[in-house]
């Protein structure tokens, strides 16, 4: 039975015994970074506490080197959809916690959650994060796995569909895991929150979520379980940020060494404000946008072939400041209370899990996405190719998987330019197609990618290699 394996005081050594690292060390490990092999929480300690502006562009340039050898120039594009906010949790940082009486409790019947899935079809999204409070009998997993099988069933005009649902959900038992797999899910998301155990205890008073350890090995038990990929993450903002991005490398470690295979993506949500609930109003431990710029980097560097993962949390600014320093996956047209497609209300905060940065539609931001040189993509391929846990690490790890993410980054992009975007976008996107034809594939690849536009052009969808 793996046991609770994040150690408060070897991380605080860590810390402290990097404090004003030699520039000559710094450089050293940023050198070591452009291997794609990873780096060591004693040197990620490092370059956590180098302050050194010149040394902290350095950190900057790698990051971006790293994120392109690994993934090109592609974004991942998703949408969160919330099915229910009931939640049995006290969460300080989180509109939905049982305290918060004021919050419209909301749990979506399967013809709501159909009508939900047809308003972000209609806008073009074929990528699904499913998520809802963690209550036993108003979100128990039987209900939650018939909204993923409601979800999948929903098909609209223009070959509308939805062809990967990731999952972020309460903690379960290896045999619920294997019985939540039936459903075709990919990724199953779990975040820890905040590494710090004196921090977890105090942010989480009451209810099922108080359990450190359960909450820490539950992504053990989802491999256990047969899910091949599983994502990991920490709410910044609720204690130090150096502290959590080396409780974040741990965590992806300990699951390499015990089960093979690491996180496949890493989020790292930033606290914003929240509908009655006192630590997002006013965060114990606040991330400067130059520290979480920082961060970002320094976490592409520290595991290279991990997804990163960046929400709608953030402004439109940030989110493109960040795109380059690792960002690989990203929230668009987002809302964070149930039903909130179908009715964009004022009082919606009333039902939300947390106040949105970024309130851009889909095509918006897929329109600044692309004017800033990446492509976007709605691939789904690796999932459902078998392309997922050792199999897809052993082609990110040396980055040859950018030559699947790229190619059909383009041609799932070019489905979402015929089929949903405004004319500008579908002007700016055909030009950076344009482009990597000209500048990114090789002579026999271009000529394959041609023929598959061409044929995408002429009707055929879900185009992949």
């Amino acid at each position: 039975m793996i046991k609770d394996f994040i150690d408060d005081t070897k991380i605080e050594t860590l810390l402290t015994s990097a404090k004003n690292p030699a520039p000559e060390r710094v450089r050293e490990i940023i050198a070591k970074a452009y291997d794609l092999k990873g780096l060591s929480t004693e040197e990620v300690a490092v370059l956590l506490q180098t302050e050194d502006d010149e040394l902290i562009g350095l950190i900057f340039q790698a990051a971006h080197k790293i994120k392109e050898d690994i993934y090109g120039n592609r974004l991942v594009l998703f949408a969160p959809l919330y099915v229910a906010n009931h939640c049995s949790n006290n969460c300080l940082y989180c509109g939905f916690r049982s305290d918060n009486k004021e919050l419209n409790r909301v749990a979506l019947t399967m013809e709501q959650i159909a009508r939900e899935v047809q308003v972000l079809e209609r806008e073009g999204h074929k990528r699904l994060l499913m998520l809802c409070g963690e209550h036993p009998t108003r979100s128990s997993l039987e209900y939650f796995m018939e909204a993923i099988e409601t979800a999948y069933a929903v098909k609209t005009e223009h070959g509308g569909e939805i062809r990967r649902i990731n999952v972020e959900i309460a903690p379960l038992e290896a045999a619920e895991y294997k019985k939540l797999k039936t459903t075709g899910i990919g990724t199953v998301v779990l975040f820890q929150e905040t590494y710090h155990h004196e921090t977890y205890k105090t942010m989480h008073p009451t209810g099922p979520k108080k359990d450190f350890a359960n909450r820490l090995t539950a992504m053990h038990r989802a491999q256990e379980g047969g899910i091949s990929d599983v994502g990991i993450g920490a709410l910044f903002g609720l204690y130090d940020y150096k502290y959590e991005v080396l409780g974040l490398l741990l965590h992806a470690l300990q699951l390499e060494k015990d089960c093979g295979v690491g996180p496949h993506t890493i989020s790292i949500p930033r606290l914003e404000p929240a509908f009655n609930a006192p630590a997002a109003i006013k965060p114990p431990h606040p991330v400067s946008d130059h520290d979480f710029k920082k961060l970002v980097a320094i976490i592409r560097m520290a595991v290279p072939y991990t997804g990163m993962i960046l929400s709608t949390r953030e402004n439109p600014a940030m989110r493109s400041e960040v795109f380059a320093l690792g960002i690989s996956q990203v929230s668009a047209g987002s809302r964070t209370n149930p039903g909130g497609y179908q009715e964009d209300s004022s009082e919606a905060f009333r039902a939300s899990q947390f106040n949105l940065g970024d309130t851009r539609t889909l095509d918006e931001v897929i329109l600044d996405i692309t004017e800033h040189g990446h492509i976007p993509s709605f691939c789904t391929a690796c999932y459902r190719l078998g392309r997922t846990g050792k199999d897809f690490m052993d082609l990110a790890k040396p980055g040859l998987i950018q030559k699947f993410c790229q190619t059909n980054a383009v041609y799932s992009f070019k489905e979402y330019l015929i089929d949903y975007a405004s004319a500008q976008t579908r002007v700016a996107g055909e030009k950076l197609i344009a482009q990597m034809l000209r500048d990114t594939f090789k002579t026999k690849r271009k000529n394959s990618v041609i023929n598959k536009l061409k044929q995408i052009e002429e009707g055929k969808r879900d185009v992949f290699i």
